[in-house]
């Protein structure tokens, strides 16, 4: 309740008059939002390149193994050559029942035709930022917020992630007590024609409360989502993704929103939030989908996941949009690397490890690490304050608000994130967008 009040003190002196289970939707009128989803990495792998880089920042330098052994973290590239499993089976494996030595089970998947892979101990890694490739991310965390103690809500991979960060749950139903609990298969290449649109022999495995993983059902849902709400009280959306059929389009997986007019608000093409943005038609609030390409991850990103997200927030700073807007930079999933946190265990799929978190906003703590713990259900119920929502009941109902990232009496002036590409690159760049590889 007090980041509501904090809020509407906000819109009040923006001119806003705040209405009950609404904001104005005009962009000069209300807070916007944005959430951008990266991908699969932890805090020790992301930022473990300058573990101090905020003081009072929580990133290890090590970790134990199976075996009782310490093993130091070592560089690895952004854009390496090989991927970890971050199935259930992977979380299970590496938590070991809280004990967090288990990485060195997780199975590793070497890109074809590579040589000297996997490299020793590929599960204990923090990327290189020799090359100043990260800079963009840790420009971002020290002038902003960093969250050290955001979870992924989830135990497992980024179909059921990327289900979370719009309805807070992965449930087929809405009273059910099972979660959608792995990516698709049955299917060849299942990850790139998944959902609602995909062939018949698909199916995804289902977690009951006691762990098993014995049930299964064809990838479609029908539950209420976070943009539901948003409808309900005339506030405007948009997803954007690089394709319809893709586990990271999570609007694809909901019956309703699949084939109902809500589908017209899931844009298909990522760079044109860029293009929106600059010609003022950015909408309240938006989910930002990275092509395979601009994503971080591992085994077949390009090194461009940092400039993509400097590029958004950039178009955001230097744009009308920025006095009124909220940035939350987040990643679906761990990835398979080491982390040394050891999550709070709700049921049987909830939480998962630690990904990073960063706040960007006028109103942002500058130069903040926020200890306090937060997961995908926070960012909804965030929005759901900010917009006089009720609650979806699900993750978001048990998630903080993400209040302590915030003063909203200050008002930091934007100062341009430098990055090797900018919002011309990838408005330019005319590449046929890469799916997720996620098998």
């Amino acid at each position: 309740m007090k980041l509501i009040a904090a809020v509407s003190m906000l819109l009040v002196s923006l001119g806003a008059t705040v209405a009950h289970a609404q904001v104005p939707r005009h962009h000069g009128n209300s807070l916007n939002v944005v959430v951008i989803f990266q991908e699969n990495r932890s805090p020790d792998n992301l930022f473990g390149s300058n573990p101090n880089f905020l003081p009072g920042v929580d990133i290890a330098t090590s970790g134990m193994n199976s075996q009782g052994q310490t093993i130091p973290l070592t560089a690895v590239p952004l854009a390496n050559n090989y991927d970890l499993s971050h199935a259930h089976s992977a979380f299970v494996a590496m938590y070991d029942n809280g004990k967090m030595d288990g990485a060195n089970n997780i199975p590793v998947t070497c890109n074809k035709n590579q040589q000297g892979c996997p490299p020793a101990t590929p599960q204990f890694k923090y990327v290189d930022n020799s090359t100043g490739i990260l800079d963009p991310y840790f420009q971002l965390a020290e002038q902003y917020t960093f969250g050290d103690r955001m979870f992924q809500t989830n135990q497992g991979p980024s179909f059921p992630a990327h289900q979370f960060i719009i309805s807070g749950t992965s449930a087929p139903s809405q009273n059910s007590d099972l979660f959608v609990a792995e990516n698709p298969a049955g299917v060849t290449n299942a990850n790139s024609n998944t959902g609602c649109t995909a062939p018949s022999g698909e199916f995804v495995k289902l977690i009951d409360p006691s762990g098993s993983e014995s049930q299964k059902m064809y990838p479609c849902f029908e539950h209420e989502t976070l943009v539901d709400l948003l409808d309900y009280a005339g506030v405007s959306w948009k997803y954007y993704a690089p394709s319809a059929g893709s586990i990271w389009t999570g609007p694809n997986a909901i019956q309703h929103l699949r084939f109902g007019s809500d589908w017209n608000n899931v844009v298909l093409q990522p760079s044109q939030v860029l293009t929106d943005i600059a010609n003022g038609q950015m909408a309240t609030v938006s989910w930002v989908i990275p092509t395979g390409q601009e994503s971080d991850h591992a085994g077949s990103n390009q090194g461009l996941g940092p400039s993509w997200v400097a590029s958004i927030v950039n178009a955001i700073g230097q744009s009308q949009y920025w006095d009124n807007t909220v940035i939350l930079i987040t990643w679906d999933d761990w990835g398979g690397w080491y982390d040394h946190v050891p999550p709070t265990i709700y049921d049987s799929y909830e939480y998962g490890f630690r990904v990073p978190l960063i706040v960007v906003s006028p109103f942002a703590k500058q130069g903040y690490v926020s200890h306090v713990t937060h997961d995908f259900g926070s960012i909804l119920h965030f929005i759901e304050e900010v917009y006089r929502l009720p609650s979806l009941g699900y993750a978001d109902s048990r998630a903080d608000d993400l209040s302590d990232c915030f003063d909203f009496h200050r008002h930091n002036r934007f100062q341009k994130i430098a990055a090797p590409h900018d919002a011309k690159f990838f408005i330019d760049d005319k590449t046929p967008p890469t799916d997720p590889d996620d098998d």
